[in-house]
């Protein structure tokens, strides 16, 4: 009975999950999950779930072998007739049933629909993480870690061992031998991190519209990526005529001015990356969005040569997303495409609308 359980309880979790897979297309689209963080439990509301069983019904509503009739009469007769009186409903039958997932589950699920590979890590024996694993137990130590339990389960043996203890009046007092405190053992693992650089471009032509885009796409890129790293570190560069970097709400709610130049992203990027991530340990993904409207000719050039020098030669991915706007000429993707099209480590995608960015997504995390 118990392995039955055990079997359907299974079975029932794979339904919930194909639901919840089936629907995460739309659940990217609007943004739902965008608030969350780490393994904050989210709940996600699916169509209510009926597994198959038997029902008996009142004897009075007749059936099979029940009430008046003869050899021979039709059963299909007598259940129209059963079934006549009944009137059609003006309610919904459907119901909502919340489920809690993570957001470790979602990036699994995530991977899984959109059959990602698993990321090649580079630097993973490189960086050491040291962390405090308290379950020794010592005979001296400092009160703020003194084990309670233990001292009056030591205190509780020694009095009934010596035989004061009075079952009557059960008062335990700790002497000093009774004393036991919580210690640490220090466990060192290897740490593969990783650190994300957003740029996204913040001229006239990029609306709120365009920034909500970028928004989603950068949360479930953030969510993939940290179910792949230790660590994960992002950083937040915008830009119009000129680049500076900024913080993740910053980011996300700068108001739109002034005219592009890309190439002054690029170049702060890659001194962040010189600066603060060398390439031998840490695993580097800089993404970059833009409508594809950049000031001239010669600046795309210059974005190229920064490209080609100072980011992909110590990058693990470069990805470029380019989100539709009335207002953009949407050049700068096409410049990419003929310069570095056949570059392993580039990653260009066009973003049309929210529809698009499933697919985009995809783009960027398929390898």
């Amino acid at each position: 009975m118990v392995l039955k359980i055990h079997n359907d309880h299974a079975r029932f979790n794979d339904v919930v999950k194909g639901l919840v897979k089936s629907n995460l297309k739309n659940y990217i689209k609007n943004g739902e999950f965008i608030s969350k963080q780490g393994s904050e439990k989210i709940s996600v509301p699916i169509s209510r779930i009926d597994l198959p069983h038997f029902r008996f019904s009142d004897e009075s509503q007749g059936g099979v072998s029940q009430g008046d009739g003869q050899p021979q009469d039709s059963l299909s007769n007598s259940q129209k007739a059963q079934g006549e009186d009944k009137k059609a409903g003006s309610e919904s039958a459907e119901h909502m049933l919340d489920i809690e997932l993570s957001l470790a589950d979602l990036a699994d699920m995530l991977g899984e629909e959109l059959e990602l590979p698993k990321i090649i890590k580079k630097g993973s024996n490189n960086l050491v993480s040291e962390s405090k694993n308290y379950k020794s137990i010592h005979h001296s130590g400092p009160n703020a870690l003194r084990h309670f339990k233990r001292t009056f389960k030591n205190a509780l043996k020694r009095q009934i061992s010596c035989g004061i203890y009075d079952s009557n009046n059960p008062v335990i007092i700790p002497i000093r031998e009774d004393f036991r405190y919580k210690s640490y053992k220090k466990v060192s693992k290897p740490q593969s991190n990783a650190v994300i650089l957003y740029m996204m471009d913040v001229s006239g032509s990029m609306g709120d519209e365009q920034k909500e885009i970028v928004r989603i796409e950068s949360f479930w890129i953030d969510t993939w990526l940290r179910r792949h790293y230790d660590g994960l570190e992002c950083r937040y560069i915008i830009h119009d005529a000129i680049a500076k970097e900024v913080d993740r709400h910053t980011f996300f709610h700068t108001k739109e001015s002034g005219g592009t130049m890309i190439s002054s992203a690029y170049r702060l990027c890659a001194d962040i990356i010189d600066a603060d991530y060398p390439s031998d340990s840490w695993n580097i993904y800089p993404f970059h969005f833009s409508d594809g409207d950049n000031w001239s000719v010669d600046d795309t050039r210059l974005c190229i040569g920064l490209l080609k020098k100072r980011i992909l030669p110590l990058v693990n991915q470069f990805g470029y997303g380019q989100v539709e706007s009335p207002y953009g000429s949407g050049q700068f993707i096409k410049d990419l495409e003929e310069q570095l099209r056949n570059h392993e480590k580039v990653v260009l995608s066009e973003i049309k609308d929210k529809d698009a960015i499933y697919a985009s997504i995809k783009d960027f995390l398929k390898g």
